[in-house]
């Protein structure tokens, strides 16, 4: 694959799954330079980093490359897709967008990826949705009801369950050193991929022809 794309993605979480998932689609090492990490959609359309990203972007176009943009949809995939586009058109920038966690519907990564679970380990899962049913449960005197934990603690808590309970085993529920090709764990051929896997492949196979699509 060569070196003429740059694909823009939010926190550390995205750059890491991103990468490993073209590496099993294209079966090659992926540049980590190449995905660039934003720190979320308003570093790249509302505050004063806005313009290292056009930057970037223009050279890449410059370069007869492509640029991607993979965010999350978050509540709204519609406004999130408005706003993004709304920006590009600003900026004089050019690139293609996907909003996870399928280009249609609201959500974000950790929704994505509770769908790419080995299907073996759900019931682990499963046992994390009881909790939080019970949690719905509970209403205390001096805060009524509770807090549900974020939806990035349900996966730490699905690795911590899987993984061992050694110092370099407990690195690897990170988000920066998750191994997503530990088919124990993650089903990168899951029929919720498909969305993504189409978007990259139409993209970039077109950048090298030897790429196997």
């Amino acid at each position: 694959m060569k070196d003429t794309y740059r694909i823009f993605v939010e926190g550390i979480a995205d750059k890491r799954f991103i990468e490993q998932l073209l590496e099993s689609v294209f079966s090659q090492n992926i540049p980590s330079d190449n995905i660039i990490k934003t720190d979320g959609y308003t570093n790249l359309t509302a505050t004063n980093k806005e313009q290292t990203f056009i930057n970037e972007m223009l050279r890449t176009t410059d370069d007869g490359g492509i640029n991607l943009v993979i965010f999350d949809a978050d509540s709204n995939c519609e406004r999130r897709r408005t706003e993004l586009l709304d920006w590009k058109r600003r900026s004089k920038v050019d690139f293609e967008l996907f909003l996870l966690p399928d280009n249609a519907n609201s959500g974000e990564l950790e929704d994505l990826l509770m769908q790419t679970i080995n299907p073996v380990t759900q019931p682990v899962m499963e046992c994390w949705n009881k909790y939080e049913e019970s949690l719905k449960g509970v209403s205390l005197p001096w805060k009524g009801t509770l807090t549900l934990p974020a939806k990035k603690t349900r996966i730490y808590a699905y690795l911590e369950a899987l993984l061992g309970p050694s110092r370099s085993e407990k690195e690897m529920i990170k988000e920066a050193k998750r191994d997503y090709k530990n088919e124990n764990h993650w089903n990168l051929k899951a029929q919720a991929l498909s969305n993504l896997i189409d978007f990259l492949k139409k993209n970039l196979s077109s950048i090298n022809q030897d790429i196997q699509v």
